[in-house]
Formats: structure tokens, sequence, C-alpha cells
């Protein structure tokens, strides 16, 4: 790490942000997330879906900047170029067709071809 550039004298280390993780701190996992906004905050609900089990239950939320909430944007699609490029590429679920797909066939790939054009 290089020093400071508007400070040359400071230490490479200054800018250094100490993270603390306090002892008690538990993992919590999550797999489906809710995102809403407000004028000025991005939330993020992580909720946890559990297979025979009608609710979800959210397990964290976090509010943050909009700025922050695209900062975190590009972060996680840095860790996961490079997640890909050493592990592989992630392979999605097929997505289901929307109501609307369903009831006006919209974006099919083989289209009925007794259907009227």
């Amino acid at each position: 790490m290089s020093a400071n550039p508007q400070n040359p004298q400071s230490p490479p280390n200054a800018n250094r942000l100490r993270i603390d993780f306090p002892p008690d701190l538990n993992a919590e996992y999550a797999n489906a997330a809710i995102i809403n906004s407000t004028h000025s905050e991005i939330i993020l609900d992580f909720l946890q879906i559990l297979p025979n089990d009608p609710r979800g239950r959210v397990r964290a939320r976090i509010a943050m900047t909009p700025a922050n909430a695209k900062l975190l944007l590009r972060a996680l699609q840095d860790r996961i170029a490079h997640f890909e490029k050493t592990q592989g590429e992630i392979t999605l679920p097929q997505r289901p067709p929307s109501l609307a797909d369903q009831l006006f066939n919209l974006g099919s790939e083989n289209p009925d071809p007794n259907e009227p054009k």
C-alpha cells in the first residue's frame, strides 16, 4: 500500500479503516431480499424462506444512502466477477413467466404456430 497522495508524509496505513467484529456476532442466512426506497434511503430487507413454511422471516434490515447503495452494487459486481473468474460462472434458475407473459404469451421462445399474429 502506498502513502496517502494528499499527504505524502503520512504513513502507509494512516487512513486504513480498522474494523472490529463483536465476539458475539452471528451470521444470518438469507435466501431472499426485498428492496425498497425513499427519496433519501435504499432499504434492504434480507429474508429467510424455509421449505414447507409459508412465512418469510426478515433476518436483517439495512438502510443506506442511494450513493452507498450504488457503491455496494459495484462492490458486489466486482466480487461476483472475481468469484466467477476463479470458481466458474454462477448459473441462475430459470425465472418463471410473469402473469403478463402467461396471459399474452410474451417472450415465448416457441410461439404456437396456430396462434394468430
